[in-house]
């Protein structure tokens, strides 16, 4: 029965046209950012210089994987929590305001079963998301530039710099995707939170936006670096630790612990206000 209330859930979130707002900004986002990088000589100047600077050869490095990757850091660092968290204050909010959830909530079904099912469907949209992301990147920048070679990467407010050859890289760029699933869902929670309140679904969005943004005000300080394990962004790009040789991966559990914990926290304030909700009146 939970399976077949999910698949309803599924059906009614990827029924809405602005579901697919995110996938479609995504692909235009970088459409452009190719572009420029194909065509723009400052672009294309600074990719090389950086490549030539630190002594790895252009000619085997500059590959669509490489391409992908720095289209991909400005989307999952700003595009990708707005996205998110778009359809993470749609999922309960929006029903509410249609009308739809008192008659969802005459039926046999409890609230907390309601917001499960809803909450599971919206990380299903989010590990989605990510996959479009990814295979547009990849494919799209594999029209202009080569599918052989080594894969760089260059980030540098993470302090990351590193090359990758064949496999290894194809493996980096997908589990980069795999685990960007945790920054996509943890957004998805903290607007899923506010969507239980009662609230519009764009306040929730808004509310969402808002947190996450004084997150990266503080988070950038250097007045608060004694505190920056406390910030929910400081752990949102936890995948792009698998950039770098070898892989931290005690920091990797680390910030996958703490966004469990606050992924639950959400969970557990947003279903405590929507318990004592009044739906009757």
């Amino acid at each position: 029965m939970f399976l077949l209330q999910l698949r309803n859930e599924l059906w009614k979130l990827f029924g809405k046209k602005r579901t697919y707002i995110g996938s479609g900004m995504f692909l235009l986002a970088q459409t452009i950012l190719i572009l420029f990088l194909k065509y723009g000589n400052a672009p294309s100047r600074g990719i090389v210089r950086d490549m030539e600077r630190n002594g790895f050869p252009v000619a085997h490095y500059l590959t669509n994987l490489t391409v992908a990757c720095i289209a991909l850091v400005p989307i999952a660092y700003f595009l990708l929590p707005l996205y998110a968290s778009l359809v993470g204050g749609d999922l309960v909010a929006k029903e509410a305001e249609d009308g739809t959830l008192r008659m969802i909530l005459s039926r046999p079904i409890t609230r907390l079963r309601l917001l499960l099912l809803k909450w599971v469907a919206g990380a299903i949209f989010s590990f989605t998301l990510v996959v479009t992301l990814g295979i547009f990147g990849a494919l799209f920048t594999a029209i202009f530039y080569p599918t052989s070679g080594g894969m760089f990467v260059f980030l540098p407010p993470e302090r990351i710099m590193g090359a990758f050859e064949g496999a290894a890289a194809w493996e980096r760029f997908i589990v980069v995707h795999i685990f960007m699933t945790a920054e996509a869902c943890s957004m998805m929670s903290l607007a899923f939170m506010f969507s239980c309140f009662n609230i519009k679904p764009a306040a929730a969005t808004i509310l969402a936006i808002s947190f996450f943004f004084i997150s990266v005000i503080l988070n950038s300080l250097p007045y608060f670096q004694d505190w920056q394990e406390w910030f929910l962004v400081h752990h949102l790009y936890v995948w792009s630790n698998f950039f770098r040789s070898p892989i931290p991966w005690w920091k990797i559990g680390e910030s996958l612990s703490i966004l469990a914990g606050y992924n639950l926290t959400f969970l557990i304030i947003g279903c405590t206000a929507f318990q004592i909700r009044d739906f009757k009146s």
